[in-house]
């Protein structure tokens, strides 16, 4: 199974970069966990942030790969304890081969996005830069994989 990021920005900073790698090279053979980013489109005075959060959702939602479970991580979605998220990575297991989570831009994900998402996420009341969350939602994902191998890890 693969757990994928579509993220709207490159060019991240070294530390995102090397958060996110020392936790996906930590899973095991059964489950891989990649990011693809998603170059923000260039900007003019005439767009708003509206027009911008669909050109950016256009290429997110070109990016998804064909048969996965898309989850847009959004404010408004669903928060989720480590134990549920270890529970739902049990059943991808079983019923999904890639699992697609999109970040969107400093806007947000555009209305297409999530519309189109069958689950709408949270990571948390408090609002993180976009970078962190690649690194937060890697450590959660190979938080949840240790549970279910029943690697020490995760000590609740």
């Amino acid at each position: 199974m693969e757990i994928r990021l579509l993220a709207i920005g490159t060019r991240m900073p070294g530390w995102v970069n090397d958060g996110f790698n020392d936790y996906a090279k930590r899973f095991g053979g059964d489950c891989k966990l990649t990011v693809r980013e998603i170059p923000s489109p260039r900007k003019s005075r005439s767009q708003d942030a509206q027009q911008v959060m669909q050109l950016e959702g256009q290429q997110l939602l070109a990016a998804v790969p064909a048969n996965s479970h898309l989850i847009a991580l959004d404010p408004q979605g669903t928060q989720h304890t480590t134990e549920a998220v270890s529970k739902k990575l049990d059943d991808w297991f079983q019923h999904h081969r890639i699992v697609s989570f999109m970040i969107g831009g400093a806007d947000g994900l555009s209305a297409d996005c999530l519309a189109t998402s069958r689950e709408q996420w949270s990571l948390s009341k408090l609002t993180f830069p976009h970078a962190l969350v690649r690194v937060i939602a890697a450590e959660q994902f190979y938080r949840a994989y240790s549970m279910l191998k029943n690697h020490p890890y995760h000590r609740a």
